[in-house]
């Protein structure tokens, strides 16, 4: 599948790389893709770079692997590329203020959450929450003594999730679907939780896991 990932950091750069293994042909967008000339050299004739837009047209699939406060910028600057395509959404609200005790600060408040802005701002696209509840060190094929661990995705468009399962299950995940949009704004506090363990004792080599009676 050719997959277009927007996002020229960390999270951008293991999604890419994990895709690639995989078998799959990504191109990175970035606001300069000459940055990205030795990750393309490095990886070969199935890596590519562009601008947001173009890995945006480039992509059957998207994922948008940028820092939250930039996510809506990045999102307009793709303009139509998006529409009708599945966006895989790993950004959080994290604000620009450090944490409290260990507990990061968003941008959004508890009834709203920044894949419903997304979306809003780029109706004809169609965003699935993934990949924001764990960090990129874990994101591609985890291996941990619990097995598989659980992805949680959420979105309007059905089709778009069945999408984004798929190459979730492909990446070493359990995918767990918990509905519309709204859910979001259960899914992406999680971040919160998730990098508490790390901020208070510098332990960052966990993931979450769904278990059902």
């Amino acid at each position: 599948m050719k997959i277009g990932v927007l996002g020229s950091g960390v999270v951008g750069q293991v999604l890419s790389d994990g895709l690639l293994k995989h078998g799959h042909e990504v191109m990175r967008g970035s606001r300069d893709p000459a940055k990205l000339a030795a990750w393309r050299a490095h990886h070969g004739a199935h890596a590519h770079a562009g601008t947001f837009a173009e890995a945006a047209r480039f992509g059957y699939l998207v994922v948008l692997a940028v820092k939250g406060s930039a996510a809506a910028e990045v999102v307009a600057a793709c303009g139509a590329e998006l529409d009708g395509k599945a966006v895989l959404d790993a950004t959080n609200p994290i604000a620009d203020e450090p944490p409290q005790d260990g507990v990061l600060r968003f941008f959004t408040g508890p009834n709203e959450s920044l894949l419903e802005r997304l979306q809003r701002g780029a109706p004809r696209a169609h965003f699935v929450k993934a990949f924001s509840c764990v960090g990129a060190p874990l994101m591609v094929d985890p291996v941990l003594p619990g097995g598989p661990p659980t992805m949680f995705i959420c979105g309007d468009d059905e089709s778009a999730k069945h999408q984004a399962a798929e190459l979730v299950r492909q990446l070493g995940w359990a995918v767990e679907d918990l509905g519309g949009a709204p859910a979001a704004r259960a899914i992406e506090p999680l971040c919160m939780l998730w990098c508490i363990p790390g901020f208070r004792q510098n332990r960052w080599s966990h993931a979450f896991k769904l278990l059902v009676r």
